[in-house]
């Protein structure tokens, strides 16, 4: 290939790159209704990417508000916010700086795979394969299904080799292409279960009575989007029929509530909920396994980013889950935890009355089915970097997530029977 042909291809291929100079993520304070309404009004005139809450539909009074706002139209926002007299400040400057910052992964051992950085899917997958293969006595894989675009959607069991089934329990990352610190945050569990295992009693005991089904990026397509394309993609990478936009929010597409509260019809939406319940395809399969393993499943825990939360069931009604009290408690007991290594605080309860009522989630599907103990982590931060989260945290994020996730696996274990 001639090297004038090369450049061409490269040049194309870095067009097709979002890029995002000047853009701004500004956190705003409505305390009014005015202020609400203004908010409204601003992401009917321009294109706004919601961080926080994840959609226009569940902006409300006394809410921190973290919007994302294209370099055009950063001037305009600012007149009208000071006009307005609403509380704001800039979260961040320059938000493709941030991301060229958090891309930046010096890494001082490139032969093994690093912990400490953000991977690629193909990183990943890499990784799925050596680990399984190099601990055979405690890692099993299987895929089970393929994504939109065909890639193997591969689950890793933990868990010492037994003859017969155990109660286990599901964790997932990665429901949401741009939350990075997730997918990070279930590579270091496994590291640090294998690593463990015959030293650590808590683990040891884990992993000899139960085993624990990781799903590594459950939003592989997108996740891989965001490497490539796009870093703040947040949906599946889907093709609704009759729109000219791409993918659902996979959190958004459970039947649970489905479409009711909290997530949009529309399929250019962040929040779009899908055609139907498990309209997409990567929701179906952990729906399809975790149904047909039901009856060994004690709790599902799926890890998310960002605002520093434990949620618990529900987040499509505002009513009490039956077990509140005990979920409550194990949800303090895991925020105390993690708090003890950093003094990071959580905020726990359940997620309508504890951000904002928001339908269709996987961790309200997973308790209707008959999962008790389901919860849903918000890691770092409080919105400082937000969903680019500097590879400096990953490190502290885990380690501190290990200690609640460990005391929530140990409160299942001891509850078996």
């Amino acid at each position: 290939m001639n090297v004038l042909l090369l450049l061409g291809l490269v040049a194309v291929a870095l067009a097709d790159v979002t890029r995002f100079y000047g853009e701004k993520v500004f956190r705003l304070k409505p305390v009014l209704d005015e202020h609400v309404i203004l908010i409204k009004e601003l992401a009917s005139s321009i294109e706004v990417d919601f961080w926080r809450p994840e959609s226009v539909e569940l902006v409300t009074i006394d809410i921190n508000v973290d919007i994302h706002v294209p370099a055009a139209h950063t001037d305009m926002v600012f007149t009208m916010l000071q006009q307005s007299g609403m509380e704001h400040e800039v979260m961040i400057e320059d938000l493709q700086a941030t991301i060229d910052a958090q891309m930046d992964n010096k890494d001082i051992s490139p032969r093994s795979h690093s912990y400490t950085k953000y991977n690629t899917l193909d990183d990943v997958e890499a990784w799925i394969s050596s680990i399984s293969s190099s601990n055979p006595d405690l890692v099993s894989k299987q895929v089970i299904g393929n994504s939109y675009e065909g890639r193997p959607m591969t689950l890793l069991k933990i868990g010492k080799k037994s003859s017969s089934s155990k109660p286990s329990i599901f964790l997932d990352c990665g429901i949401h292409a741009r939350e990075w610190i997730s997918p990070a945050f279930c590579q270091w569990f496994v590291k640090e279960a294998l690593s463990t295992y015959g030293s650590d009693t808590q683990m040891t005991s884990l992993l000899n009575q139960m085993d624990v089904f990781v799903l590594p990026v459950f939003n592989i397509d997108g996740y891989d989007y965001t490497h490539k394309r796009d870093r703040m993609w947040r949906k599946t990478r889907s093709r609704s029929s009759g729109s000219s936009c791409y993918g659902a929010d996979p959190n958004r597409n459970w039947n649970a509530g489905w479409c009711t509260t909290g997530a949009s019809s529309n399929p250019c939406s962040d929040t779009f909920c899908g055609s139907k319940p498990e309209s997409e395809i990567e929701v179906k399969n952990v729906a399809d396994f975790i149904r047909k393993n039901k009856s060994i499943i004690k709790a599902y825990l799926t890890i998310h980013s960002y605002s520093q939360l434990l949620l618990f069931p529900y987040s499509y009604t505002f009513q009490l889950a039956e077990h509140h009290s005990e979920l409550m408690s194990v949800a303090e007991g895991a925020s105390e935890a993690l708090r003890s290594l950093h003094g990071t605080r959580y905020t726990s309860g359940p997620g309508a009355a504890t951000i904002y009522p928001a339908a269709g989630g996987s961790d309200d599907w997973a308790y209707d089915l008959g999962v008790k103990y389901s919860f849903t982590f918000e890691l770092r931060d409080t919105g400082r970097y937000g969903f680019l989260l500097p590879v400096s945290q990953i490190t502290p994020t885990c380690e501190e997530t290990m200690l609640a996730v460990k005391y929530i696996t140990s409160y299942v274990q001891k509850n078996l029977y």
